[in-house]
């Protein structure tokens, strides 16, 4: 039965005990003390105390956390780590800032390559771009190699859980992924009817009767830059409010306009998010809830998106996991949402298939002494066919190593970011410092290594990679590139193989523009029988 605590106001349970005392002493008891008998009878009596007066919420504590959770994860557009909780003071993000209080935050987060389709076909799928063939833009055409490859997605769905999705997959091809739930399916760049979002999530939280899956993808902070909707952000900044952004180390008032109507979009996503945070609470399901938020990759501004610098690959990632996680933690190891799919599937009960890049990332939210990684990777090959120019790239706790595989070439990324968006940005180059000048040539045409010192240069403005005192982290690190490259079959080892695949992003452009209805790729046929025999590689 239920009572209720005077002190507390708690709901109570008081088990059932039905206790069978002899009126008279039993025979057998006669043969003993009967003192010591009813001592025996009292200890009980005492050791049942404890259950009389325990909260519903305590009872059974270890079993809510074995049992399958539901999982909520939610994905934000084109935004790095420009958040309250992360240390930018200039963002208001008041509901991320509780849901890290909460939970875990990861200091150093990381997604493999800084790409939409890229990115999110990473963490549904637990491989590198290169492994799964979702190397660019499912909008143009790139696509996976294997439509029944594991993903995330089927894995829960086939153990009994609903599944679904309000926003855009941007993943080729969408059949691979059983979604019993599809709201919102467009990119919705235009933001129409924001509200939606946590309408649909509440009906979907309300019918999910058994363990749920729902993806959240929400079209803030891409472009365009959009300074308020449906009267969010109540005030929006201006350039005169904002610094620009530290990592592409120039200053303009342009830069810092488009800085703050950046900012104007995380504070609006913070605002939906918590829109979203209270559906989930009103539904009564917020405590069996495991609640991951990530963003695919970083802002599109000068040195992030479209990038293998950390302005484009280092992400915020936070998980709150009701029950498990200890409040208020900050992790510092090296983690990448190639870790969210072994994680969710531990976390769901399921077995994890050996052929994953990532590890669960349980030991690191339990704060458990774990043997984790020394190297991180990422990768980028192209966005659309504007910009094809393959990287890989590996950091250690101090050290980042960029290998450029069309060395001493222009990289026409940089075009294509730099004249998009910047009226009159050369001039304001010309104009910086010796050191932020160099690092944007180098950008323009990158040299085979680029090796930077993140503790002494966190935003990568001086290559180290020439200097005499640098050339042992440069063989260590260089050597564990390669050895990664190997144990994951990268495609791009085999010369001929790269070059097939220029070519056929090449073969597209008219007039020395890529169209994409000339584009056709054969990638994935040529680039799977690399992988028929993949090996097993956890991303040390």
């Amino acid at each position: 039965m239920k009572k209720k605590s005077t002190e507390t106001g708690l709901d109570y349970t008081l088990p059932n005990i039905l206790f069978l005392i002899p009126l008279r002493t039993p025979p057998v008891i006669q043969n003993y003390d009967y003192r010591k008998w009813q001592l025996a009878v009292a200890l009980l009596l005492i050791s049942l105390v404890p259950m009389l007066s325990c909260p519903v919420s305590t009872l059974g504590a270890e079993t809510a956390v074995a049992t399958q959770p539901n999982i909520l994860v939610i994905v934000s557009e084109d935004n790095g780590q420009e958040l309250g909780c992360y240390g930018n003071k200039h963002v208001k993000t008041p509901v991320l800032n509780g849901l890290a209080a909460e939970g875990v935050r990861f200091h150093n987060a990381y997604v493999p390559q800084a790409g939409c389709s890229q990115s999110r076909a990473a963490y549904l799928t637990g491989l590198y771009p290169h492994q799964n063939g979702q190397i660019g833009l499912a909008t143009w055409k790139f696509r996976m190699y294997d439509e029944a490859q594991p993903n995330l997605v089927r894995s829960l769905h086939e153990a009994g859980y609903r599944t679904g999705i309000i926003g855009k997959i941007h993943v080729n091809p969408k059949t691979a992924f059983p979604f019993d739930f599809k709201q919102i399916t467009t990119s919705n760049f235009a933001r129409k009817n924001l509200k939606s979002y946590a309408k649909e999530a509440s009906a979907f939280f309300t019918e999910s009767s058994k363990p749920f899956f729902l993806a959240v993808n929400y079209p803030d902070a891409h472009r365009p830059f959009t300074d308020q909707v449906a009267g969010i952000p109540a005030k929006p900044l201006t350039g005169s409010d904002v610094p620009p952004l530290d990592y592409m180390g120039l200053d303009s008032p342009q830069l810092r306009a488009e800085t703050a109507s950046y900012y104007n979009c995380m504070n609006r996503l913070d605002h939906l998010i918590g829109d979203l945070l209270t559906q989930l609470r009103e539904s009564g399901k917020e405590k069996d809830t495991l609640v991951v938020y990530f963003g695919d990759h970083g802002a599109d501004l000068l040195r992030g998106k479209r990038t293998s610098y950390e302005g484009g690959i280092r992400v915020p990632l936070i998980i709150r996991w009701p029950g498990f996680t200890q409040p208020g933690t900050v992790r510092s190891e090296l983690v990448s949402t190639l870790d969210l799919m072994p994680t969710l599937l531990e976390a769901a009960g399921l077995v994890v298939p050996d052929s994953l890049a990532g590890r669960s990332l349980k030991p690191v939210l339990k704060q458990e002494q774990a043997d984790w990684r020394e190297y991180l990777y990422t990768e980028y090959h192209l966005h659309s066919a504007h910009n094809f120019f393959p990287q890989r790239t590996v950091r250690d706790s101090r050290y980042k190593l960029i290998q450029n595989l069309q060395p001493d070439e222009i990289n026409p990324g940089y075009s294509f970011t730099i004249k998009r968006f910047y009226n009159g940005l050369p001039e304001v180059i010309r104009a910086a410092s010796p050191r932020v000048k160099s690092a944007y040539r180098l950008m323009e045409k990158p040299p085979q290594f680029e090796l930077y010192d993140l503790i002494e240069d966190p935003w990568e403005f001086e290559n180290l990679a020439g200097q005499q005192q640098h050339l042992e982290t440069l063989k260590r690190l260089s050597g564990k590139l390669e050895q990664w490259r190997q144990q994951t079959n990268d495609p791009l080892l085999d010369p001929e193989l790269a070059t097939r695949l220029r070519s056929e992003v090449e073969a597209c452009f008219v007039n020395g523009t890529p169209e994409k209805g000339a584009l056709e790729l054969n990638y994935p046929n040529f680039f799977s029988e690399k992988l028929r025999t993949p090996t097993p590689q956890h991303a040390n």
